[in-house]
């Protein structure tokens, strides 16, 4: 945005919602000018706000006019907005979704409130709804918690109390807690809500019932539907409808609404579900109209389906609306007649919803919506929808959590089956299975259909016509009161149904079964199938409950004979009907009645006490889904034995084991979302006041009996269920904390009316007081987060403006309490993370304190005589833990919340770090007493992202220098310990590059004036330096895919820490690194890796140094012996036997020779003698090497354009080996080339990768040669103990003779040697070129750039002659030369000679491409002579004297070199010219000077 002051451009950045104040102004009037018509801002893009100034002090605060609920909303919006984009960019879709629609909500909802157009009931409504969403959404994307007063407005800290601040919190946190829980108390419970507006049915004469109920499946299971029903989800609802088209209750007209609960994640993410209503006709058998003969009326026959997918609306995918309806169309009888008159269900989702039959306009209507929560909540926020007389269909089966106080005691029924014969009848039956609920003296109970519907005396089923195996799948409740449930049992009669009424009364039940609902051990009936038995007799002798009651009821109750007699009575005679048979299925779902035995008996262990012990035992063996669906019986059943057995501990360990296991099985992932149920039940429903007592005791008998060393079968347990414990625990104990008198905290009420009191009263009560606040602390030290309203009312009454007067009797004690207080609450996190407002108010009433308290120390602390180190040691530490701890760490926050702190609260950081600062400095000659101690908080302090802060103390670190080295003469303890400290704080994510450059210029700033300490501050600088380099390189690939660039950072830094003698950090990082190559299996490389550790090591009973240890009290010797046999192991897996005997054999020697233990000689020996026989059986695959090139500014600094020999594993080609690497740097280039890229790849911003295989040269060891070795031994040092490489490749010289291919081919051979021999500690070298070869390349390239001009300028005589100039006056001329005669100056010395003497070849090689070069530069200057211009022949001849001078000297130091006739230079160079002599020495930089490669072997092969 840009505008004019006068001939001033004043411009800035605006972006998008951006709000700027713009203040005309006049210098030289008071008074504001009047507004232009014409302003600065283009008005299609700018909107106006009203704003409010506000002073504050000799500043002006601009706020927005906007109401505070708009601006919050506003806010939110655009916080959420950020972070709901990264939730997409991570995949993270649930809550991507869930974030969309509260934010849909929310500018609604915002539109709403800026109309200005709702009346204050409606406003006040919808402020309450706006401030939940928000609270909701902050909540489930963990930011802030935001309290507000009565009225829904942000709480203003500073206008409220400590106390109700934490008050405010509470409550809000509850609130939250409970809309979440409503939400996920169920695991996401959802209700589906269907109201049916209307409906079409036409069928004179017949009522109908419908049953409406919601089905799912999985996708995979639809093949299997001809043979499986899909469960139903819901209970029916029931709608009963007339034959004149309206519901039989006239109440229900226009009122038909049902909620279908419980429904749970499991059963939402099902591949598909459906809502289906079945419709059942009630009239005659047939529809068609008959004679004369009067029909059978009241039969309930299968009429039609409607079924409707609603996976969609159900899962969020449409968007469902309250107002919309849908039409659900009827699929008559004689559509689906197959599937209505034999599988019913079995064919509905299959041939049902494939129909495309016409419904004739028949079907319902329906509106739904899918609803969050339980019950009670969907009544609160739509009452709208759903109200008392809504209709409610539970879940078939439990929801996913059962919470505390959720009694249900419900039996569902499905008649399945049945398989009947016609007997003398000539067709099929027509049968209907009467049900009844009886108890023992045959009196009936109540039945369910459906919800809506009322309680039934009797059920009466569905009837098939002629179907000799009716399949009915129809399910409905059995409501009986608890206490009936022993004496109730289930009774089914059989009856066939004439369609004709004279013969259907004449029809009696021919047949009935039964069901005991509860078993003989107490235990209700088990879910699942159950095949009844068939009884034939008499029908009334059928209803006589004494007539079958003492019968087996199921066929797997025993073995039931087959048409005999089961029991003769006074009454009658039963039988057991061989040709029939008859299945239900049931499922109970009743949180009071159980189906485990084991179960039983503990919740009604007062029955059988004798067997208590037994049923606590097998607690342990019960299917953890039983425990939990009874948690809180269980838990009230373990806390009565416990409390009922106080004066014994008969049963504690026992109930103590039992509760271990609960807790246990509530940690399993399985059942983890019942950790609200118990959550709920400690802080509800559990009552044992004295059990936390036994509690304690077998808990310290347990800890007890593992500090022994004794083995304690259930302390792992114990140990992961101490959480819960101790809520257990305390609960009781807090409850009685907070109510005694003795911690109740309210001194300050009576603190401000002693300001007047003089005398020895006044002394006296301060005494008092500082004892009481003595004992505060030391009861506040030991208590966490659950006593945060404790420690709230210790932040009110040690606010330090409300007790100044204490301050002059605080002691010294005191003080170091009270920081070891304040240093506590700080780490234990005492209010949750979201109660941001609540730990910056904790936050400074600490300030306040510390900085009260420090000048209370420097007034009575500070000189010598009262001088107390743990004192101002405990200070120290805590101002650091304070400027150091989560909550203040501004640059981890987004700005949003990052910019409330600041302009709320300020950096704090930045105030306590001044007044460390200032402490320090006060303390003269008494600082070396906190060196090195307070060198690592100090660091810590110093690592905080801030410029200010981090110039004001790192000045520190100077000082701490000078402190030392005026002791001592130097500053050794502070090195070390800074080098340590900082290791493990960078590692940790502190420091970045701009405080390495901090510390060094402010430390060489300090060190200025003082040139005597100047040379060590330097030496430390570089030392912190070259160590921060590696360690943020180390901390930036930790995070990285690829495993190689950690192992080289890891490599970088031991070998730092072993130049600069820090064993401790060398072997730590050794092990690291052996770490990183066993999670890749590199055996070998991890071996030696290990073997650099035992080199540190000796052959001695000295004791191991504390860095060296592994295992306590550990001599050298064992350590060492302990390496090497984990190092055999892994040169074992990794095939290098020849290593592996190495090391045997310095073994066996110890064993031998020195402690003479004869019995390990002997398994070392065997050892080696496998080892020899592995090399001579076992195939050993060859390794390939790769050249691994990385090109490009793309690279981090430890690979840009370097090269590296790769050793592959076994089988690895060079194509896997590539695409592995392709995978590490997905965005870098392929080169196809095998020579070395020129600057324009080599300085590209992009990556590239070159790879080629080279070949290792055998190095045969001098033992073995000249000796007939086996080709297993010499194939082994083909690929190992390799340290030259060859890359050759073909070139042409000369003409090609087409007969002979062979005469004009030469070969290019590049070879690569390396300082450590393959394998080593890495799978890899660096390479590196030496100052020699780098000349020897140089000139190489730049002879063949004159011999490839010349060849240009020959074959074109149009080239421009400009390149060939430049060319030439850049080597000739004296100016701009420099180029051999340097390397004459460094490599044609005798000083090199003698300290070079392996490079005498190289040497004459570089002799002789100068002498070379002559000849090519006299060919390229005749050529210039004979294309120059007259303009330029002055500057040709200049060339060709700087030339002359040149050869002179040339010639007569390297000899005179001649080049072949022109017409023979065309086609081919004299070979010594083209001849390549490039050799590398590949090294680890980092490694020279080190013993980081290849370790040597103590027995030499050569």
């Amino acid at each position: 945005m840009l505008f004019w002051r006068g001939s001033e451009q004043i411009g800035f950045l605006c972006t998008l919602s951006l709000t700027l104040y713009v203040c005309p102004f006049s210098p030289l009037s008071t008074s504001l000018p009047p507004i232009p018509s014409q302003g600065a801002f283009p008005a299609s893009i700018v909107q106006l706000r009203k704003v409010i100034i506000e002073k504050q002090g000799d500043q002006e605060v601009v706020l927005s006019a906007e109401m505070p609920l708009v601006k919050e909303v506003t806010t939110t919006l655009r916080e959420w907005g950020s972070i709901w984009k990264q939730l997409y960019v991570v995949n993270t879709s649930t809550l991507f979704v869930c974030v969309q629609r509260l934010m849909w909500d929310l500018m609604e909802w915002r539109s709403q409130l800026l109309s200005g157009t709702l009346p204050s009931d409606e406003f006040k409504e919808l402020k309450q709804k706006v401030t939940s969403k928000i609270d909701y959404g902050n909540k489930i994307l963990e930011l802030d918690l935001v309290v507000r007063d009565v009225n829904g407005n942000m709480l203003d800290p500073e206008n409220a109390s400590v106390i109700s601040l934490f008050r405010a919190h509470q409550d809000a946190t509850t609130k939250i807690n409970e809309r979440i829980k409503e939400e996920q108390v169920s695991n996401g419970l959802a209700i589906i809500f269907v109201y049916v507006p209307k409906m079409f049915l036409t069928c004179a004469f017949n009522a109908f019932r419908f049953l409406l109920r919601v089905y799912y499946v999985f996708i995979r299971h639809v093949l299997l539907t001809l043979s499986m029903s899909p469960p139903p989800s819901s209970e029916n609802y029931l709608i009963r409808w007339t034959s004149k088209g309206f519901p039989k209750d006239v109440d229900m007209l226009n009122n038909l609404k049902v909620v279908f609960t419980d429904l749970g994640n499991k059963d939402l993410n099902r591949d598909k579900i459906y809502l289906i209503c079945q419709i059942v006709r009630v009239g005659r058998m047939e529809l068609k109209e008959t004679g004369t003969k009067k029909c059978t009326l009241g039969l309930r026959r299968p009429f039609g389906v409607a079924v409707m997918d609603i996976s969609d609306i159900i899962k969020g995918k449409i968007e469902c609306d309250e107002e919309k309806q849908y039409f659900i169309p009827f699929v008559p009888l004689v559509i689906v007649m197959v599937v209505a008159e034999n599988d019913f269900l079995h064919s509905l989702l299959n041939k049902v919803t494939a129909s495309r039959g016409d419904s004739g306009g028949q079907g319902l209507w329906v509106t739904m919506k899918a609803l969050v929560g339980d019950i009670i909540q969907i009544r609160k926020e739509y009452p709208h929808l759903v109200d008392r007389s809504t209709v409610v269909a539970r879940k078939l089966g439990f929801p996913e959590i059962i919470m505390p106080g959720d009694i249900r005691n419900d039996i569902y029924l499905t008649l399945w089956t049945g398989d009947f014969d016609k007997y003398n009848k000539t067709t099929q039956k027509n049968m209907e299975v009467i049900m009844t609920v009886c108890d023992e003296e045959g009196k009936a109970n109540s039945i369910c259909l459906g919800a809506g519907d009322r309680p039934l005396n009797e059920y009466r089923s569905v009837i098939y016509y002629q179907v000799k195996q009716p399949r009915w799948m129809e399910t409905f409740k059995v409501a009986i009161p608890l206490e009936e449930m022993h004496r109730s049992h289930l009774r089914f009669m059989f009856r066939h149904r004439s369609s004709q009424e004279s013969k259907d009364k004449s029809e009696k039940n021919f047949a009935m079964a039964f069901v005991h609902l509860m078993k003989a051990d107490g235990t209700v009936l088990q879910d699942g199938l159950h095949e009844l038995v068939v009884f034939k007799g008499d029908s009334k002798r059928m209803e006589d409950v004494n007539s079958y009651l003492s019968q087996p009821s199921t066929r797997n109750q025993g073995d039931v004979p087959k048409g005999g007699t089961l029991s003769r009575s006074s009454v009658g005679v039963l039988s057991v009907s061989s040709r029939d048979s008859f299945t239900v299925s049931t499922l109970v779902c009743s949180t009071k009645l159980t189906q485990n035995v084991g179960l039983l008996g503990l919740l009604k262990w007062r029955t059988r006490p004798e067997l208590l012990k037994e049923n606590l035992e097998k607690l342990k063996i019960i299917d953890g889904e039983q425990v939990v669906k009874f948690l809180q019986d269980t838990l009230d059943a373990l806390f009565t034995i416990m409390m009922e057995h106080s004066q014994t501990d008969d049963y504690d360990i026992l109930v103590f084991d039992a509760l271990i296991y609960i807790i246990g099985l509530i940690a399993d992932r399985k059942f983890q979302h019942f950790n609200t149920v118990l959550e709920a039940y400690i802080k509800q429903h559990f009552s044992a006041t004295l059990a936390y007592k036994k509690l304690m005791s077998v808990l310290k008998r347990y800890l007890d009996v593992s500090s022994r060393g004794e083995q304690c079968e259930n302390y792992l347990r114990t140990l992961k269920a101490l959480e819960y414990i101790f809520k257990f625990i305390e609960c009781v104990f807090l409850v009685q904390l907070i109510h005694d008198p003795a911690f109740s905290f309210s001194l300050s009420l009576s603190l401000s009316s002693l300001s007047l009191s003089q005398g020895e009263t006044f002394q006296h009560i301060q005494d008092i007081v500082a004892s009481l606040l003595r004992t505060i602390n030391r009861t506040v030290i030991t208590m966490g987060r659950e006593h945060a309203l404790i420690v709230t009312r210790m932040h009110a009454c040690l606010n330090p403006h409300s007790h100044t007067h204490t301050l002059s009797v605080l002691l010294q004690d005191f003080l170091m309490e009270t920081f070891l207080l304040f240093k506590e609450l700080i780490g234990k996190h005492v209010y949750p993370s979201d109660w941001m407002a609540m730990i910056m108010v904790q936050n400074r009433v600490f300030l306040r304190a510390i900085n009260t308290y420090a000048d209370t120390m420097n007034l009575k602390f500070l000189n010598n005589n009262d001088f107390e180190v743990q004192l101002w040691n405990n200070y120290f530490h805590l101002a650091v833990a304070f400027i150091t701890q989560e909550s203040l760490q501004l640059q981890h926050f987004s700005p949003t919340k990052r910019n409330k702190i600041l302009a709320k609260y300020g950096d704090m950081r930045r105030l306590i770090g001044f007044a460390i600062r200032d402490m320090w400095y006060k303390l003269g000659g008494n600082k070396i007493c906190f060196i090195p101690g307070m060198v690592g908080p100090i660091l810590e302090m110093t690592l905080i992202p801030g410029e200010e802060l981090r110039r004001a103390t790192i000045p520190i670190f100077f000082d701490m220098m000078q402190c030392e080295h005026k002791l001592s003469a130097h500053f050794q303890k502070f090195e070390n310990e800074i080098i340590l400290k900082l290791d493990h704080e960078v590692e940790g994510g502190g420091g970045d590059e701009r405080y390495m450059e901090l510390l060094e210029t402010i430390l060489l700033e300090c060190a200025v004036e003082h040139p005597l300490l100047r040379p060590e501050v330097e030496h430390f600088v570089d030392l912190v330096k070259g160590l921060l380099v590696r360690l943020l390189d180390y901390r930036t690939v930790m995070s990285d895919d690829s495993r190689n660039n950690r192992m080289s950072c890891t490599v970088n830094l031991l070998n730092f820490y072993k130049d600069i003698n820090r064993e401790g950090m060398y072997i730590r990082y050794l092990y690291k690194l052996r770490d990183l190559h066993m999670a890749v299996e590199n055996y070998t490389e991890a071996a030696y890796t290990l073997l650099l550790h035992s080199r540190l090591l000796k052959w001695s009973e000295d004791q191991c140094s504390p860095q060296f240890e592994v295992r306590s009290c550990q001599t050298q010797r064992q350590q060492k012996e302990d390496l090497y046999e984990t190092i055999i192991g892994y040169f074992d897996k990794g095939k290098m036997w020849e290593e592996a005997i190495t090391l045997c054999k310095e073994l066996a020697d110890q064993y031998e020779m020195e402690v003479f233990e004869y019995e390990l000689l002997s398994q070392s020996l065997k050892q080696q003698a496998r080892f020899y026989e592995n090399i001579m059986t076992i195939l050993r695959p060859k390794p390939d090497y790769f050249a691994v090139g990385y090109y490009g500014q793309g690279y981090p600094p430890f690979l840009r354009n370097k090269v590296f020999i790769h050793r592959g594993k076994e089988y690895e080609r060079r194509d896997d080996f590539q695409n592995q690497l392709m995978s590490q740097f997905p965005s870098a280039v392929r080169l196809n080339i095998t020579t070395m890229p020129g600057d324009d790849v080599r300085l590209s911003p992009l990556q590239y990768i070159q790879c080629f295989t080279v070949q290792p040269v055998l190095e045969i060891p001098s033992r073995l040669k000249s000796k007939p070795v086996p080709d297993q031994i010499i194939n082994f040092y083909k690929s190992n103990y390799v340290q030259r490489f060859h890359y050759s490749r073909p070139v042409r010289k000369g003409p090609v003779d087409p007969s002979n291919e062979f005469v004009s081919m030469w070969i290019e051979r590049t070879t690569f040697t390396t300082v450590y021999k393959l394998p080593g500690i890495l799978r890899w070298f660096e390479t590196t070129i030496s100052p020699l070869e780098n000349a020897i390349e140089t000139m190489q390239s730049t002879n063949d750039k004159i011999l490839t001009l010349i060849n240009q300028y020959q074959a074109d005589d149009a080239l421009p002659i400009n390149p060939l100039s430049m060319l030439l006056n850049g080597i000739v001329d004296p100016a701009v030369m420099g180029g051999f005669a340097k390397y004459e100056k460094a490599f044609f010395t005798e000083e090199y000679n003698l300290q070079h003497p392996e490079d005498r070849d190289k040497l004459e090689g570089l002799k002789d491409l100068i002498a070379w070069q002559i000849p090519l530069l006299g060919g390229g200057i005749s050529l210039h002579g004979k294309r120059v211009t007259d303009d330029l022949r002055p500057f040709h001849e200049r060339m060709e004297e700087c030339f002359t001078h040149m050869r002179k000297k040339v010639e007569k130091e390297y000899g005179v070199r001649e080049l072949p006739d022109m017409d023979e230079r065309k086609s081919s160079r004299p070979r010594s010219v083209l001849r390549s002599f490039r050799q590398s020495v590949i090294s680890i930089s980092s490694l020279q000077g080190s013993e980081c490669g290849t370790p040597t072997k103590p027995y030499p092969d050569r």
